[in-house]
């Protein structure tokens, strides 16, 4: 079994001059590679930590952090496009960076774009996109580079319900299709059941793993969109469980 990344007995603690918080309590996953792994838990509990881990933003303070990649993607809760780069430029500043702003991925970034009906707005500003349509261009920014492994923390949260779900069915499918390994942090249950192929519930803080759930859906495996997903028997009863466990860790 081939793994993107692995969490060896993670501790992470944070220091004030007068206090220290343990943020994560020895803790192990891992996630394989093309594989789409969610993180839920209540607020403050340590997932976003999870990723910085991950992204090599943060240092553990005990144990080990195996990502077996350097090229990792981030988007965010909010799309950090840039107001005075139309939507083209704003979708290759992952390549400048990297010094790679070739015309063979200038071609890539145009049929992205097209792919994720962007094309006819490349010229325009942020200011004159939807939120919805914001996203999918952070997406496109994120996916240019190519990453292998693509860190999400909760970048749908800013959106209105209805945009929410349009724009997770959509990016689901993305990720699902191109087989990205993926981590997703998310306070929203339906969210990470529906793209998920696995489900982490965390403790409150210090966060320590609670319950893991495989997400199968055998109703729709043939058509396995997030949509679709959300339309079966199967994903009222891994709502209900996870809701379970999220709720019984505050009683």
């Amino acid at each position: 079994m081939e793994y993107i990344c692995e969490l060896k007995n993670i501790s992470k603690r944070f220091h004030t001059i007068n206090h220290e918080t343990k943020a994560i309590d020895n803790l192990s996953m891992k996630v394989k590679k093309g594989e789409i792994v969610s993180i839920v838990g209540p607020s403050g509990s340590g997932k976003s930590t999870v990723l910085n881990l991950i992204g090599k933003l943060e240092k553990p303070s005990e144990g080990e952090v195996i990502v077996n990649t350097n090229s990792i993607g981030f988007m965010f809760q909010k799309d950090q496009l840039y107001e005075w780069r139309n939507i083209f430029k704003n979708c290759l500043l992952g390549l400048e960076v990297k010094n790679a702003v070739t015309e063979e991925n200038k071609a890539k970034v145009i049929d992205m774009l097209k792919k994720y009906e962007l094309y006819s707005f490349r010229n325009h500003y942020p200011s004159q996109l939807s939120g919805g349509m914001r996203q999918r261009a952070a997406l496109v920014r994120t996916l240019a580079i190519e990453p292998d492994l693509l860190l999400l923390d909760e970048p749908f949260s800013a959106l209105d319900y209805q945009t929410r779900l349009s724009v997770g069915n959509e990016v689901g499918q993305i990720l699902r299709r191109e087989k990205i390994s993926t981590v997703l942090v998310t306070h929203d249950i339906p969210e990470a059941v529906s793209i998920s192929d696995r489900v982490i519930v965390f403790t409150e803080r210090p966060a320590k793993i609670k319950k893991e759930y495989i997400i199968e859906f055998k109703e729709c495996q043939d058509d396995r969109t997030p949509m679709n997903c959300r339309n079966t028997l199967e994903f009222g009863e891994y709502f209900r469980q996870i809701w379970r466990d999220l709720d019984a860790g505050k009683e």
